[in-house]
């Protein structure tokens, strides 16, 4: 059989045809302005292709389920309760609900500018009438309208993609995800999305073929990057944001609820929020874990990795500590905790703890099952004298070290060390010496800088 190389195709967005007659049959063009607009799809940006502007009735346009803003809402009802199908009512007001909740503030301010101001930009959208942006322009302008009931609040302004028929032919899945991304970041070169929402956002992205390099590239910022320059910026963005959606995938794996992203993080304004401690624990222990040498200074043998995490998810999951840092610096924290042996026991009592909550307690009294939060809630208090009891101890035993070392003792304790019985010169390999050599200078060199400010410190006493 002869061997031939696979091409695919990139998938393009199904277009409902009985939604394209209704926008074009209603769509108007009179006394619009701007009259044309030049947006950032394909190459037009580039060269300056003008695409017409109209106004259509806001009760003609759909929202998307793959909005960024709104990617952790959709992910975690899809998982727990069955697919949005967008063209459905029922989905629309899903969507409207999760878009609604996600910043009620800013929806607010987006109100009060169309209200004085009108709608300013011309959102885009598919043939058939799904918003690529303008989601939220589309939930103020029903508030607006059913609030004040003038006509002028029943339109948006918007410029529409190709269709089937027309030249170049409807967008793909992959290029529609490329004009939200370009208009989330064009103006200022930042998402306004929460971090949390924009991880998951980039992750579904480079699943739909839209790379973090190209993601990247349609930032003002990093355009004019160099190749060197570029490659770091990725590597921030993967520890930024996509290392702590590993970890978070893993902790909702132990708890039985895959793709929950909800019982993580709702939003900028959730109190509950647990974002920012998966990627603090993300960067300042998982990091370490996996690297040989910064696991062996953190104190932690290679077979203990798994218990370490068990241990940061069981408070992550607790979250709050009374009279402790919050729970993201004590994941900053928690690298030195471990370097303290006793420490270190004391946080492995937590192993004891059960990270599942008995069954008959996942239910009320009627038989029904509690949402996973309020299984977060009775864990938490089920377990708390444990949890908090241990984690204070960790913190008062390292502190405790902490203060036992002043700098005397840490200087008599380095005079024992470079006196001890074992520092030998002609146990060390040939091939060490020059490293001892440069090593010995160095503690010279600090003896000697300490030497001087002790000095200094009696002539200022007398």
């Amino acid at each position: 059989m002869k061997k031939t190389d696979a091409i695919t195709k990139p998938l393009e967005r199904e277009i409902i045809e009985n939604f394209v007659k209704e926008i074009t049959l209603r769509r108007k063009d009179e006394n619009i302005k701007p009259k044309n607009m030049v947006i950032f799809f394909r190459n037009e940006h580039t060269s300056n292709i003008e695409r017409p502007v109209y106004e259509v009735p806001i009760g003609l346009l759909r929202y998307r389920k793959n909005n960024g803003r709104i990617s952790s809402d959709v992910m975690s009802y899809e998982k727990d309760q069955s697919p949005l199908l967008e063209k459905s009512e029922d989905a629309q007001k899903m969507l409207r609900k999760f878009l609604e909740d996600k910043d009620p503030e800013q929806t607010k301010k987006l109100m009060n500018s169309i209200m004085h101001m009108g709608q300013k930009e011309p959102a885009i959208i598919t043939k058939d009438g799904f918003l690529i942006n303008g989601n939220r322009r589309k939930v103020a302008l029903e508030k607006l309208h059913k609030k004040t009931r003038e006509e002028k609040f029943g339109w948006m302004k918007v410029v529409i993609l190709p269709g089937k028929n027309d030249p170049g032919g409807p967008p793909t899945l992959t290029e529609i995800e490329q004009i939200e991304n370009r208009y989330q970041l064009q103006s200022e070169g930042k998402s306004e999305y929460s971090n949390y929402d924009r991880a998951l956002s980039i992750r579904n992205k480079i699943n739909l073929g839209l790379d973090l390099k190209t993601q990247l590239l349609d930032d003002p910022n990093y355009k004019s990057l160099s190749k060197k320059e570029l490659e770091k910026v990725i590597k921030n963005f993967q520890e930024e944001y996509l290392e702590p959606l590993k970890s978070i995938d893993r902790y909702l794996e132990i708890l039985s609820r895959p793709g929950r992203y909800d019982t993580i993080s709702t939003g900028t304004t959730d109190r509950e929020g647990r974002w920012q401690a998966f990627l603090d624990y993300s960067k300042n222990v998982r990091k370490k874990l996996n690297d040989v040498k910064e696991r062996i200074k953190l104190n932690v043998n290679e077979d203990e990795t798994g218990d370490i995490e068990e241990i940061a998810f069981k408070i992550i999951r607790k979250r709050d500590f009374p009279n402790l840092p919050k729970v993201h610096q004590i994941m900053r924290d928690l690298p030195r905790w471990l370097e303290n042996t006793d420490s270190k026991n004391e946080l492995f009592k937590l192993l004891k703890i059960d990270f599942k909550l008995p069954g008959e307690e996942c239910f009320d009294k009627e038989g029904k099952e509690i949402s996973e939060r309020e299984k977060d809630f009775k864990w938490s208090t089920r377990n708390q004298t444990e949890l908090i009891g241990c984690t204070k101890k960790a913190k008062r035993l390292y502190d405790y070290q902490m203060e036992k070392d002043s700098p005397l003792t840490l200087l008599e304790e380095s005079l024992k060390k470079l006196k001890h019985k074992g520092m030998i010169p002609e146990a060390i390999e040939y091939t060490n010496l020059n490293k001892a050599i440069k090593l010995a200078e160095e503690i010279k060199k600090s003896a000697n800088r300490l030497r001087k400010e002790f000095y200094q410190l009696i002539k200022q006493r007398n």
